[in-house]
């Protein structure tokens, strides 16, 4: 039997001897080059004194780079029970440094899974992608127990992270990621790369929380974020009437022209905008009657 770099069999085997076929409804593509797992595990910075938070391990690619690269541990998430005995194998090899977690990522508090420091490397699967790093941008007190999130994206929701004004892709993903992380795309994967190759390119993306994020609440940010952007051909004093507030009051207390649109608006704007609209009799009403305060 052939053995691949770390003295495990090749991804492809471990594949087939599984009956490991992606499954569309999971968001599964895997990746098999061991090459390019390396690379994304090498970009995350220095492993070796941290806790490693893996989603969608799948056969186990990438969780093998990381544990090849000096992972002091990696815990990995995996929602998909047939990956199970696969990674099993992996934490045989790796005696004490893999623990797998059989459980929805979107269900999971990381914090909750290891002590001390931690960094996020994840293929993501498609399909929850977005939620998850919303979840990990908003969840908690900030800064955040991670030190920093590598993660894959399709190209288009990777351009829609790093987007900054006056970018077509900026949007409230942007406004998000940019108040609270510096992100920058690291390197391109070709469709070929995967099995089954995706329909689009993939990148990795770095995202480094920021120390010094405005304090603001989370429910005010995505609020007048979705109404800004969700009538971005509006402008402004237009679109933000959908808050119940005085659009006009609001602009001019945050010094913002009420003629400009969303996407000419930066984080810093939109943070003003928010700070603002918390302050208003229409977002307490608001929160009265939703499930209750969201995380500042």
């Amino acid at each position: 039997m052939a053995v691949a770099i770390d003295g495990l069999p090749p991804l492809r085997e471990v594949i087939a001897a599984h009956g490991l076929d992606a499954k569309k409804s999971l968001g599964q593509n895997f990746l098999l080059d061991l090459n390019l797992t390396g690379r994304i595990a090498r970009s995350a910075g220095r492993l070796s004194d941290v806790t490693v938070i893996e989603v969608g391990p799948g056969p186990g690619g990438l969780t093998r780079a990381l544990l090849l690269e000096g992972a002091r541990k990696v815990v990995a998430i995996e929602r998909d029970e047939r990956c199970l005995a696969a990674l099993a194998e992996v934490a045989a090899h790796y005696p004490g440094r893999l623990e797998v977690v059989a459980a929805d990522a979107l269900a999971t508090d990381i914090d909750a899974l290891a002590e001390g420091p931690l960094r996020v490397v994840a293929n993501l699967p498609y399909n929850i992608a977005t939620p998850l790093l919303v979840g990990w941008l908003t969840r908690g007190p900030w800064p955040p127990r991670w030190l920093s999130l590598t993660l894959m994206f399709q190209r288009e929701v990777a351009e829609r992270i790093v987007a900054r004004a006056g970018d077509d892709a900026y949007g409230r993903l942007g406004v998000l990621a940019g108040w609270r992380a510096e992100s920058r795309i690291l390197f391109d994967i070709d469709p070929r790369a995967f099995t089954p190759a995706p329909k689009v390119v993939s990148s990795v993306v770095e995202l480094l929380p920021r120390s010094d994020a405005a304090p603001a609440s989370v429910a005010a940010v995505e609020r007048v974020t979705a109404a800004a952007f969700g009538q971005r051909r509006k402008m402004l004093r237009q679109s933000l009437k959908s808050l119940g507030v005085d659009a006009a009051a609001l602009l001019e207390e945050t010094g913002i022209d009420g003629t400009r649109r969303a996407e000419e608006i930066d984080v810093a704007g939109f943070l003003r905008l928010a700070d603002a609209y918390a302050r208003s009799a229409a977002f307490a009403t608001s929160r009265l009657s939703t499930n209750g305060p969201s995380p500042a």
